[in-house]
Order: structure tokens, then C-alpha cells, then sequence
């Protein structure tokens, strides 16, 4: 379980093909915290640390989590967000991120707002996932709150510290991004499918 509060960015340095998976090297700042079967959200994705050496470390990224997501758009120097398991007992700053992209989402668009930004984020309805207007959503691994929904898509506002702290900084008209939506707005869902 994660919070969506980034800890830090980490850096692609290398990417193996072997098989359906990818072998992925991140280097990072924390990696000399990180043990062998840890958990870190890269992006939002919940990848399991199997190799450590200096500064970076190796993740393995299966099929179905690279069918799901951005993964298979990354490359080498590309950053991305990272953030490990939270500890019981602290506080959730964020939300409760389970780090199980939901699917991918696209940036419509990007309209600066005097010190902070609007980003729009479309995505595929038919998968039945929602968002609702002040309601919970993960992108990119990045916990915020949803400003204005629509059937297929949503605005985020993010703040300077934010846009200096994770990959929204890079983003552009186009960018393809994990989107995880609020658990509870799953369930609900579902529920309410079952029951039509």
C-alpha cells in the first residue's frame, strides 16, 4: 500500500528485454535504503526490487503489468516517480494507493494558472472506471484530488511543489500516464453494476 506522496525521482538508466518482461534499472537517491523483495511504486506502478548495485537497483515488470500501463513507453533518461511502501502507524498524507494501475490515461491538455497548473486527462470509459469532482485519483503515482469529471475524463490542479518535485514537469500534450482511480469508487462501481 502506498500514499501517492512522491518521495523522490528516479532515473531509467537501463532497460532489458527477456521474454514478455522487462528488467528495468532505476537510479535513485534511496536505493542504498532499498532491500532485495521490496515494494516501490515506480509511477504508481508497485514494481518488486531484485537486484541492488551502488546506486540503482533492478525491477521486473511482467506482461500483464506492461500491457496495463506506461511501462512499455519508457526509456532510457526518463524519470519517474517514486515512492515506497508506507509504514503502519504513519500518517497518510495522501490516499490509500494500492499501486495496481488501472490503465493508461493521455494529457489532453496544459493551461498554466498564475503560479500552479490545470492538466487534462483523458481515458477509455468503457473499462468503467469513474472519477468524481473532488474525488481521489493516482496519476503517474502522484496522489490528487479531481477538479472537474467528465465521462472520459478529468482536470487535476497541481501546485508549484508538485510540478518541481515529480515528472508533471515533463509532461506534454500527448504524454501517456498511469492512472489508478480511488478503491472505494471501484468497489461502488461494481457494486452498482452488479445490481442493474
Amino acid at each position: 500500500m502506498f500514499t501517492g506522496i512522491i518521495e523522490t525521482l528516479g532515473l531509467i538508466s537501463e532497460i532489458q528485454q527477456d521474454g514478455d518482461n522487462l528488467h528495468i534499472t532505476v537510479t535513485s537517491t534511496i536505493t542504498s535504503e532499498l532491500k532485495i523483495d521490496q515494494s516501490v511504486a515506480h509511477n504508481g506502478v508497485c514494481l518488486t526490487v531484485v537486484a541492488l548495485n551502488d546506486n540503482h537497483y533492478t525491477v521486473t515488470a511482467i506482461k500483464e503489468t506492461l500491457d496495463k500501463t506506461n511501462l512499455s513507453y519508457w526509456k532510457k533518461g526518463d524519470l519517474v516517480n517514486l515512492e515506497r511502501a508506507m509504514k503502519l502507524g504513519d500518517r497518510l498524507d495522501g490516499h490509500i494507493v494500492q499501486g495496481h494501475v488501472d490503465q493508461i490515461g493521455m494529457c489532453k491538455s496544459i493551461q498554466e494558472a498564475n503560479g500552479s497548473w490545470y492538466f487534462a486527462f483523458e481515458y477509455d470509459s468503457t473499462l468503467t472506471n469513474i472519477t468524481i469532482e473532488k474525488g481521489s485519483i493516482t496519476i503517474n503515482g502522484v496522489s490528487l484530488t479531481v477538479v472537474n469529471s467528465k465521462a472520459n475524463e478529468f482536470s487535476v490542479a497541481i501546485i508549484p511543489y508538485t510540478y518541481e518535485h515529480t515528472n508533471f514537469n515533463s509532461f506534454e500534450i500527448g504524454t501517456k500516464v498511469n492512472l489508478e482511480f480511488d478503491v472505494v469508487g471501484k468497489y461502488v462501481a461494481r457494486l452498482y453494476a452488479l445490481n442493474q
